[in-house]
């Protein structure tokens, strides 16, 4: 071997730089010289997972058949699970058997079906700004990715038919992913029925990322790709158990529709894993049973964070909207705040002297740049304190120190 560098596969050096790294680094390093960062970096649900999805879950693991390798496309009772969820949700009727597919959270079922569908020559366009792995994923899987900016109207479907009827060969998968991470944008009833149209005439596969489906407020609901007549044609949509029951760390997700489509995840995943630990698929079921009402609950609570933090961002004068959906909060920075510098420079700017972790915009991609996705993760006491420190760092004046909770 030698003293030289051993090289990565291609695939590895045509990744983007992850920018989240130089952001994770600093937060460590200010936390070991004692700082108490208020983390609104990631959306990674604080809250603890229903007691009855616990309970289940204890009692399934003392169950030694439950010790054993689980069925890599999910155990028959969760994928019914979630076809009747879907009914009740969404008025979609699914075979649990072909059209519904368990994986080891959303992002591990659509990175495989990307290396299952994607390769070299293949193309897929992604809007921009866009959550990192909707672009790493066709990278990793040799496809390349073409950015629309993005929307969720009429024109922004005619942005993307204008991009796959000029192109040669024809992009092979649209990403879509609504509502949105980072930004929360929405689409309202309706908007799915051009894009499966659109689909169907141009010959390409659709992904819809739901993981925020059930994440809604102000009385809005979110639609489904797949409510839409001949959605199970042209594509899949990806839902999670991790944002609506807060059980990321579970890593339980979803995907349903296409027949094929699942039948290419299942192909890989049969090489790849054994699928996901019995006891938790178990719970799984009870949460998607008997855990309705805790997501109302849930909700509510990102609901009131939500207005404490846009609320406060205004205050100070940043551009902001309250979200209908997600767990988070997209807003604009003034410019006279930033200073000039970009947003992973002034994310590194506020973790170093406000002592607060936020998502810069530009690491979701060029349009997301001036921007900054703040995560509803803790509660109202350190949003508050968070937006004190942010505005205390604007005017240039020392912080006060956040008081652990």
């Amino acid at each position: 071997m030698g003293e030289g560098r051993i090289e990565p596969a291609q695939r590895i050096t045509r990744l983007p730089p992850y920018l989240f790294g130089r952001l994770n680094a600093l937060k460590l390093a200010k936390r070991r010289q004692g700082a108490d960062i208020i983390d609104l970096g990631m959306g990674n649900p604080a809250d603890p997972a229903p007691q009855i999805v616990i309970d289940k879950l204890c009692e399934a693991v003392n169950d030694p058949r439950n010790h054993r390798y689980s069925a890599s496309k999910g155990i028959t009772g969760l994928r019914k699970e979630v076809a009747e969820k879907y009914r009740r949700n969404w008025n979609v009727q699914l075979d649990p058997e072909t059209e519904v597919l368990a994986c080891i959270g959303s992002k591990e079922g659509f990175s495989h079906l990307c290396l299952a569908m994607m390769g070299p020559g293949d193309t897929a366009i992604v809007p921009d700004p866009a959550f990192p792995i909707h672009n790493y994923a066709v990278a990793l899987a040799g496809g390349n990715v073409v950015s629309v900016p993005l929307g969720n109207d009429e024109k922004f479907v005619g942005n993307i038919a204008m991009v796959a009827e000029n192109m040669y060969p024809r992009p092979k998968l649209l990403i879509l992913n609504y509502p949105h991470n980072p930004t929360a944008m929405t689409v309202d009833e309706g908007f799915f029925e051009p894009v499966v149209e659109l689909a169907k005439r141009l010959g390409i596969a659709v992904i819809n990322d739901f993981a925020y489906g059930e994440n809604c407020y102000d009385g809005y609901k979110a639609p489904s790709l797949l409510s839409v007549k001949g959605a199970k044609d042209i594509g899949v949509e990806f839902t999670t158990m991790s944002k609506p029951y807060n059980m990321a760390g579970f890593r339980v997700g979803f995907v349903a529709g296409n027949k094929d489509m699942i039948d290419y995840l299942a192909t890989i995943k049969g090489y790849y894993d054994y699928g996901i630990f019995q006891a938790i698929q178990i719970a799984a079921i009870i949460a998607m049973r008997h855990c309705e009402q805790d997501i109302v609950a849930q909700n509510l609570k990102y609901q009131s964070r939500r207005d404490v933090v846009c609320d406060g961002l205004r205050r100070i004068g940043w551009d902001v909207e309250k979200p209908r959906a997600s767990m988070f909060v997209w807003a604009r920075v003034p410019q006279e705040h930033s200073k000039g510098r970009g947003s992973i420079d002034f994310a590194m700017d506020l973790m170093d002297h406000a002592e607060v972790a936020i998502a810069p915009g530009r690491a979701f991609g060029e349009n997301g740049e001036h921007y900054m996705r703040i995560a509803l993760v803790e509660n109202e006491q350190r949003l508050r304190q968070a937006i004190r420190n942010i505005s205390r760092f604007v005017q240039q004046k020392p912080i006060r120190k956040a008081k652990p909770n």
